[in-house]
């Protein structure tokens, strides 16, 4: 049954490939492209430690477009940088709040913040602040009459609107409603020159009342305002939404967000991004709101306190659903590496943001995935929209701003810790085609949803066929699984997958894969003693069928540290079929700054080893070096993928090196084991950074085609605190490393 799934799936056309995941639909030239990914602690002032907790949250932006102001939390300001050159992005001031910033909105001549000044959950406080354009000055700080959330300025520049959450302490009750006190929407009415005149005296738009859920306790979460001065309010723990007329602050319209069906999707408390389940009847609980036109607005259903619906709905201000996405934010997720597995069970991809703009004389929607890390974009059709192109995003984006008079979409990035950094993302209208994602997978019949994949960490070419890679997972997956990919066009696709069966172990940490000459594949589980994970070289059919399990040396084993087995490479010598297996970093046993290169014999069983120099970390920020993978170049030479373990602006050392066995005899263990000389063949940095976003810190797999084309691959971590992007980079003839 699964060798016949496999060549099913294998010989799917592209008639029932995925759609989702690649852009066919749009013209060439109306597709976003990276330019820019501008980490916020360079905004920090002078003297102040660069390794300072920032955070990039609600994004706004000048008419002209080319300032950017931002919210940082935990600096308790608002950031201003100068995006004139968008390539180039230079600080350009930061304002004190003396509370925590929680939305930043821009008019003519003043930008405009909500401020939480909350002592506690029951005295809620906080105020607008109104910030000069020129100078930066604080002009004013005018009561909100509570604790502040979303903030939007009026097209015409007459109100500001603000959704007055007062927001719930979800540790009493079990975060359940209604817990005083009640939010609002405050409006502030302005001047000609931008300031408000009723800042001693808010207007307050009662919303108490209307909704179903927790009617006595609204909170407001977003606002957003269209040329006709009406503004959308999304309830989101009361999953509702409201329509208010400014001008007179009276609610003019309000409905229930109601539920949705979700089919086909990760539902499960594991860590697979398989279609193992639904949802039905899941309240929307709307996060984000952007008004499409003056008639409709689309909402991200994120979800807090009962529900969210994974995706996004467009609605009319008569409050009926003209479109919901059921689980298309799911299965892009899955299609392109980027499903957060371990929140299946909870809110999976977690639709946030949302904006709207006009590009290229099209109307274009934006949602982003919190978990996921991407941005969906979308052509408004007036009826069903079209998907447009997949974005990857830095680690939490959480604020989404199209800025089409400059044919930019900016995006705020706000998680700030485990070694990445917060970013402000900026992405250019224009290019001819898009240049991620570089592997999606097609659609599996059997579930209807695109077969999950993520965290590859090895990778392995068809000796038959120019275009087939095989890859694998590691132990971040509860399944070890083997990938087939089709490199023929870009995109590539995954079109089949077997999971690793009959082995003893509960769990593998698969590393490494290599074709085996006599059929199957050869790989490397790295083990882990602290999770009781044995390290093994593993002998599998082409079924994913495990045949034998073969351990290192006793001795070398009580050896061992965390990192360990990570390439395998079957390769010949005097005409005898070898396994070649790269330890990561040194054991209990090495001398420091040298790792082993285990080499088995199938015929006798045996193992010997040599030593591998690594190079000194050369990073700032410290870390290590460690082994990633082995490839074979045929007869006793070998390419070796070589990096630290750091990412972004930290990144310093990834490359590739060359090293042979010949003239070399591996030692038994316990022997001087002899050392390889090692020829540097390629820094691979560039390569890494040519996306312009945050330099992937595990290049992880490399392999050689049948017609000596070098391939690439990096380790998205199951965009478990990390990016979630997954490179798969041709570097060119693999003659290069000669």
């Amino acid at each position: 049954m699964t060798t016949l799934r496999k060549h099913f799936l294998a010989s799917i056309s592209l008639a029932v490939t995925f759609s989702l995941g690649s852009a066919f639909a749009a013209e060439a030239g109306s597709f976003f492209e990276r330019i820019n990914s501008y980490p916020v602690y360079k905004t920090l002032d002078e003297g102040v430690d660069p390794a300072t907790e920032t955070v990039a949250e609600i994004i706004s932006a000048s008419k002209d477009g080319r300032t950017l102001g931002f919210t940082d939390s935990p600096g308790e300001a608002i950031v201003f940088v100068d995006a004139t050159n968008p390539i180039n992005i230079k600080p350009k001031g930061r304002v004190a709040l003396g509370g925590e910033p929680t939305s930043v909105a821009f008019g003519s001549k003043a930008a405009y913040a909500g401020v939480n000044t909350s002592a506690d959950f029951v005295n809620a406080s906080g105020y607008m602040a109104v910030i000069e354009l020129e100078g930066l000055g604080l002009a004013a700080k005018c009561d909100a009459k509570g604790q502040p959330d979303s903030i939007a300025v009026s097209p015409d520049g007459k109100f500001v609107a603000i959704a007055i959450e007062n927001e719930r302490d979800e540790d009493l009750n079990d975060g359940a409603l209604p817990q005083m006190p009640a939010g609002h929407l405050a409006i502030f009415d302005l001047d000609a020159d931008g300031k408000p005149i009723n800042c001693d005296n808010v207007r307050i738009v009662d919303m108490t009342g209307i909704a179903e859920v927790g009617g006595t306790d609204p909170e407001p979460e977003f606002v957003s305002i269209n040329s006709k001065n009406q503004a959308v309010v999304t309830l989101q723990e009361n999953n509702h939404l409201a329509i208010v007329d400014l001008a007179s602050g009276k609610i003019t319209a309000h409905f229930s967000a109601g539920t949705a069906d979700i089919d086909a999707i990760p539902v499960k408390k594991a860590r697979m991004s398989d279609a193992s389940g639904s949802l039905k009847d899941v309240p929307r609980e709307p996060d984000a709101v952007a008004w499409i036109d003056d008639e409709r607005f689309v909402t991200a259903n994120e979800g807090d306190y009962k529900g969210g619906s994974r995706g996004f709905t467009i609605w009319n201000t008569k409050g009926d659903v003209l479109f919901d996405s059921g689980n298309a934010m799911e299965h892009l997720g899955m299609a392109n590496g980027h499903y957060p597995a371990k929140r299946a069970h909870k809110k999976g991809t977690e639709p946030e943001g949302v904006t709207v703009g006009e590009f290229g004389g099209e109307t274009l929607i934006f949602v982003s995935s919190e978990r996921g890390n991407f941005v969906a974009v979308y052509k408004d059709t007036g009826a069903e929209p079209e998907f447009v192109q997949f974005l990857p995003t830095h680690v939490g984006p959480e604020g989404l701003l199209a800025i089409p008079q400059r044919d930019l979409l900016a995006v705020a990035n706000e998680v700030d810790e485990d070694g990445v950094r917060a970013h402000v993302g900026l992405y250019q209208f224009g290019a001819e085609a898009p240049s991620y994602p570089m592997v999606v997978s097609v659609t599996d019949p059997e579930t209807r949803a695109p077969i999950g994949w993520g965290a590859l960490s090895g990778l392995a070419a068809d000796p038959a066929d120019a275009n087939k890679l095989y890859a694998v997972s590691d132990s971040f997956y509860d399944a070890a699984r083997i990938f087939t990919l089709d490199v023929s066009e870009k995109p590539a696709k995954i079109v089949s997958h077997v999971d690793l069966t009959g082995g003893t172990a509960k769990k593998y940490d698969l590393e490494g894969i290599s074709v085996a000459k006599d059929g199957g594949f050869w790989l490397a589980s790295e083990g882990n003693a602290k999770k009781e994970m044995q390290h093994f070289l593993l002998k599998v059919s082409a079924e994913g069928k495990v045949e034998e399990e073969i351990t290192l040396p006793v001795a070398l084993v009580a050896q061992a540290k965390r990192f360990s087995l990570e390439g395998v490479a079957e390769f010949e010598k005097d005409g005898q079929p070898m396994v070649a297996v790269a330890v990561q970093r040194e054991w209990k046993d090495d001398p420091k700054g040298m790792t082993k290169i285990g080499i088995y014999n199938p015929a006798d069983k045996s193992w010997g080893f040599v030593h591998y120099p690594l190079e000194t970390p050369a990073s700032p920020a410290g870390g290590w070096v460690g082994l990633s993978e082995i490839v074979s170049l045929g007869g006793e030479k070998f390419a070796i993928l070589e990096r630290d373990n750091k990412g972004g602006e930290d990144a310093a050392i990834k490359q590739i090196t060359v090293v042979s066995l010949e003239g070399v005899t591996p030692a038994k263990y316990g022997e001087a084991l002899p050392v390889l000389e090692k020829h540097m063949a390629m820094d691979i940095l560039p390569a890494l950074a040519a996306g312009k976003g945050w330099i992937m810190d595990k290049p992880e797999g490399l392999t050689v085609t049948s017609d000596g084309r070098l391939f690439l691959v990096t380790d998205n971590d199951g965009v478990d605190d990390a990016p979630g992007e997954t490179l798969l980079i041709n570097l060119g003839p693999a003659s290069r490393l000669h």
